[in-house]
């Protein structure tokens, strides 16, 4: 039985940005999914293919795993010259779908001021929708396969490749 969207879905809010002075590359997603904002973590879904991505770019370091190792991942990412962030600051959704989301308010990425900037990674499709936000930072847009389960489309090595590629173009591996 196919269960009907509720006619005011919950104004829900992204997390912060994981950024810092020597982020190089920032990654943006769309919009955390459930599981993440409930956990206040992004990419918190076991199947969401982020953290593994990252992990086999760099296979001598390895990431804890764990329920408490959030914050050590954090530092691993900006020990790395990563930076992630969403494009939107909150919208209305029901359940974790990009396709789901209405009523979006875009975060203020330039005002991030990142003074080591080299390239912002939109991850996916819908991040990419409003590469228009981003590309007056001077830097290069990139448009990085999702690392989503959901984009079967692609296989991991695909994956993998393609976000190994803008980090090696910017001095990361």
């Amino acid at each position: 039985m196919k269960q009907a969207l509720s006619k005011n879905p919950a104004r829900l809010t992204g997390l912060d940005p994981i950024v810092s002075d020597r982020t190089a590359v920032l990654i943006l997603g769309s919009f955390p999914g459930g599981r993440s904002l409930a956990e206040g973590q992004y990419y918190a879904h076991p199947q969401n293919h982020f953290w593994k991505i990252l992990q086999s770019i760099w296979p001598d370091s390895p990431l804890p795993a764990g329920n408490d190792s959030y914050p050590v991942r954090r530092g691993w990412l900006l020990d790395r010259g990563l930076g992630v962030w969403d494009v939107y600051a909150a919208c209305e959704r029901e359940g974790s779908l990009d396709s789901a989301i209405r009523n979006a308010e875009v975060n203020d990425i330039a005002g991030l001021a990142l003074p080591r900037l080299a390239a912002i990674a939109h991850n996916g499709g819908e991040s990419f929708r409003h590469a228009r936000h981003t590309q007056g930072l001077g830097v290069p847009v990139y448009r990085l396969p999702s690392s989503s389960a959901a984009n079967a489309s692609w296989s991991f090595e695909r994956k993998r490749a393609a976000w190994r590629e803008v980090f090696l173009a910017h001095g990361l591996v």
